[in-house]
């Protein structure tokens, strides 16, 4: 299986890319960012595209892929909607139209929140975009499509957040979290479980299209 990844420098990328290059079955992963960082070497390597909104002058090195795992994302907090939308819709769909034009056999996973708002008319707006941007994966003429829908995220390995907020809660709450897990299998998963999930769903599928965090663990 031959992957691309996107957002690989994030903590959920991060934790993707190290159970790709791990797994005996996953060829080759494409690291496509606006920046050098994941450290291209052995089955990895690195496609740096500064405006990702011209993904499409870079066609011939995106066919191929069996597999595409969309970690890119943005925080809403103190932005406006139609930032949002941009940042959020307009990029991930220019993106995914590029690639499911060379690679109609693909099957993409994107990470969205829990929470996320499939009416796209709730009074949250950023729900309401990432529904809006789920909905216009799902219709994709692609092999198929994914959206997983974490709340908490343990990372693990080393991963970190490059969100300063964010890496703050998980450093004070690390003594925590494994606990949490126990009691509260349904609303946590690890950057581990999300990796494994998104492999086991681009080699052989599942039930439903939609994947909270109890459905991530259980994949």
């Amino acid at each position: 299986m031959k992957v691309i990844l996107f957002g690989a420098s994030g903590m959920v990328g991060q934790g993707v890319l190290r159970e790709c290059l791990l797994d005996d079955g996953v060829e080759s992963v494409l690291a496509v960012g606006r920046s050098a960082g994941a450290g291209a070497s052995g089955k990895l390597q690195e496609l740096v595209i500064p405006d990702l909104a011209h993904i499409g002058d870079h066609g011939a090195a995106l066919q191929g892929y069996d597999a595409c795992f969309f970690c890119l994302g943005v925080s809403s907090a103190g932005m406006s909607e139609a930032r949002y939308t941009e940042l959020t819709y307009d990029l991930t769909l220019a993106i995914a139209k590029t690639l499911a034009a060379r690679n109609p056999g693909m099957t993409l996973t994107y990470v969205s929140g829990a929470g996320t708002d499939s009416s796209e008319q709730g009074s949250s707006m950023w729900a309401r975009v990432k529904g809006r941007t789920e909905n216009a994966l799902l219709r994709l003429p692609i092999k198929a499509a994914f959206m997983f829908r974490p709340g908490v995220i343990q990372p693990l390995h080393g991963v970190r957040s490059k969100t300063r907020s964010y890496q703050l809660f998980y450093t004070l709450a690390a003594p925590l979290l494994p606990l949490a897990r126990r009691l509260f299998p349904r609303h946590i998963t690890t950057t581990e479980q999300m990796g494994r999930a998104m492999i086991k769903l681009a080699r052989q599928g599942g039930p439903k299209q939609v994947l909270e965090a109890a459905d991530i663990n259980a994949m």
